[in-house]
C-alpha cells in the first residue's frame, strides 16, 4: 500500500518507517553523543580567543542560547535537562549564575559582541517572573549588542502565560514565541501528568499577533500514551483553528533506561508503529491541506512566515536549536546542559546544577564535554546542513570549498543513496543529488548516509556479530 502525500510521490508505509524512526534530527552535525569529556573548557577558551583575534571570525554571526531547567511540575515524557521545584529562590540563585557565565564570556570575546538570536529554552524559562525575565534581558543587553531586527525566541508554558504575561515578553524584546502545547486530549494529558487547560489557545495566539509577534510555533508530540488517530487528529484540529505561524510535530521517544520520569508511563499505553504512523501521515496531510509549507524535521510554516520564505529563497540555516532565517555562525551556550559551536570547537555545559555553579565559583567556564571538528566533520557538516536546509547538493560546490573529489570521497555514501533513489526519496545525477518532495519527510535519514560515526557504528555492530 502506498501513502498518498500531499503533493507529493508515494512512498509505501513499510519503506517510510524504517525511514523515520532511527534517525537524529540533524539540527547540527556532529551529534551530541559524539562528544568526548576530553574536551574542556581550555578548548572552548581557545577558540573564543581565536574568534576574538581573527577580524575575519569577529564578522561571523553570533548567537545566544540560554537554558533555564526549572519546570513547577514534571511531565512524564520529557527527556529534557530540568529541575522540577516550587522553590523559586532558586531561579534568583541560578540567574546570578547565568550572570557570572556571561561575564566570562565578555572577558574572552570582548564587551559588546553583536547576537543576531536570541533563544531561551528550557525546562520551562517562563519559571522566571517578568522582573527576573527583565534582569536576564538587561544583563544581556549590558554585555552584547541585541541588535535590531535579530531574532529573539523564548519558549513559553501555555500553563504559566497570558495576555498580560505576553505583553510583559514582547516589551522585553521577544519577537517570537514557541508554545509547547503537546496534546490537548484530557486523557493524554493525565496519563503523562500534564494538567493544561484545554481552551484559551486561540486567544492566546490572538494576543501574541497583537502584540506584534513575528511568528508563533505550537509544539505537538505524537506517540503519547493513549494517543490515538483519532485523538491526535482532535489536537491537531485544535491548533489550526489557532492558525499559529508554525507548528512542529516531535516524536516521543520511550526511553526508560535513560529517563527515569518516563519510567512512570506504561508501554502498553503507547500507541504502536502503526498507530503512530498513522498519527504522522494524517498531520502531515492536515498541514498541508491547511496551507502550511514543510520545511524539514515535520516542521510546518505559514507561507508568509520567514522560515517558509527563507527555505524558498535557499536561505534556511540550522544550529542546535532547530530552523532559523539568519546566516550561520557561531553559537554560545549558556546556563546547564547547554550547547554551543565557536568555530570548529563544539561544547556542552554540565547538566548538573551544583556542578555548573562550582565550576563558576572556580572561574571556569562550566564545559562538560565537546568536539574539536576534523576536517571530515566540516566536510560532513557542509554535506548534512545542504540536505537538511536546501534539499540538494551541488557536488561541485563542495570539491571546491574542500577540494576533494566528492565521488571518491562519499563513495560508499552514493551507494547507499541507490537505495533511497529506488524508494523515490531522492534523485541523484552526475552533478549532484536533491530530496523528492516525499524525500523532505525523511530528510534525516538521507542526511545520516553520511554521518561518519554513525557509519563506524554499524561497522562495528556488524562486527561483533561475526564475533
Amino acid at each position: 500500500m502506498s501513502i498518498p502525500f500531499a503533493r507529493c510521490a508515494p512512498v509505501s508505509s513499510s519503506q517510510l518507517s524504517a525511514l523515520v524512526w532511527p534517525d537524529p534530527r540533524y539540527t547540527a552535525y556532529p551529534t551530541t553523543d559524539r562528544f568526548v569529556e576530553a574536551h574542556t573548557s581550555k578548548q572552548l577558551t581557545q577558540a573564543l580567543q581565536l574568534r576574538r583575534a581573527n577580524v575575519a571570525t569577529t564578522a561571523i554571526p553570533l548567537s545566544v542560547y540560554i537554558h533555564i531547567p526549572f519546570c513547577e511540575s514534571l511531565c512524564y515524557f520529557c527527556a529534557c535537562n530540568k529541575n522540577v521545584t516550587r522553590d523559586h529562590g532558586l531561579a534568583r540563585k541560578y540567574l546570578a549564575y547565568l550572570g557570572r557565565e556571561t561575564d566570562l564570556y565578555a572577558d574572552f570575546l570582548g564587551a559588546g559582541q553583536p547576537v543576531s538570536q536570541l533563544h531561551l529554552g528550557g525546562g520551562t524559562p517562563t519559571f522566571l517572573s517578568n522582573q527576573e525575565l527583565a534582569a536576564l534581558v538587561a544583563k544581556l543587553g549590558a554585555v552584547f549588542n541585541l541588535a535590531k531586527g535579530g531574532e529573539f525566541t523564548i519558549e513559553v508554558d501555555p500553563r504559566s502565560v497570558n495576555a498580560s504575561r505576553l505583553r510583559v515578553l514582547a516589551s522585553l524584546g521577544f519577537n517570537h514565541l514557541r508554545i509547547g502545547i503537546q496534546d490537548t486530549d484530557a486523557a493524554v494529558l493525565k496519563a503523562v501528568h500534564r494538567a493544561q487547560p484545554a481552551a484559551g489557545l486561540v486567544d492566546l495566539v490572538s494576543a501574541s499577533r497583537d502584540l506584534g509577534f513575528e511568528s508563533v510555533s505550537l509544539d505537538l508530540m505524537y506517540g503519547l500514551p493513549f494517543q490515538s488517530p483519532d485523538s491526535f487528529a482532535r489536537t491537531l484540529e485544535s491548533a489550526l483553528e489557532a492558525r499559529p505561524d508554525r507548528i512542529a510535530l516531535y516524536a516521543y521517544a520511550h526511553m526508560p533506561e535513560r529517563f527515569k520520569s518516563q519510567r512512570r508511563l506504561s508501554a502498553g499505553t503507547l500507541p504502536g508503529a502503526t498507530a503512530r504512523m498513522a498519527q504522522l501521515l494524517q498531520s502531515i496531510s492536515k498541514l498541508i491541506d491547511a496551507g502550511y509549507e514543510h520545511l524539514g524535521m515535520h516542521q510546518f510554516a505559514l507561507p508568509g512566515d520567514a522560515l517558509a520564505i527563507a527555505k524558498r529563497q535557499g536561505r534556511l540555516h540550522c544550529n542546535f536549536h532547530g530552523y532559523s532565517a539568519l546566516p550561520d555562525g557561531d553559537l554560545l551556550g549558556l546556563g546547564v546542559s547547554s550547547t554551543g559551536r565557536m568555530g570548529a570547537s563544539c561544547s556542552q555545559n554540565t547538566r548538573i546544577l551544583s556542578d555548573y555553579c562550582d565550576r563558576l565559583e572556580r572561574g571556569h567556564l562550566p564545559v562538560m564535554s565537546g568536539l574539536a571538528m576534523s576536517r571530515d566533520d566540516l566536510l560532513r557538516r557542509a554535506v548534512i546542513m545542504a540536505v537538511m536546509c536546501h534539499g540538494q547538493l551541488d557536488f561541485e560546490s563542495i570539491e571546491l570549498a574542500f577540494l576533494i573529489d566528492f565521488r571518491k570521497y562519499f563513495g560508499a555514501e552514493l551507494e547507499s543513496l541507490q537505495n533511497m533513489e529506488e524508494l523515490g526519496v531522492v534523485s541523484v545525477d552526475r552533478d549532484g543529488f536533491s530530496l523528492t518532495q516525499a524525500g523532505w519527510y525523511v530528510a534525516s535519514a538521507v542526511a545520516m548516509v553520511f554521518d561518519r560515526h554513525q557509519r563506524e557504528d554499524q561497522k562495528r555492530a556488524a562486527f561483533s556479530r561475526v564475533l
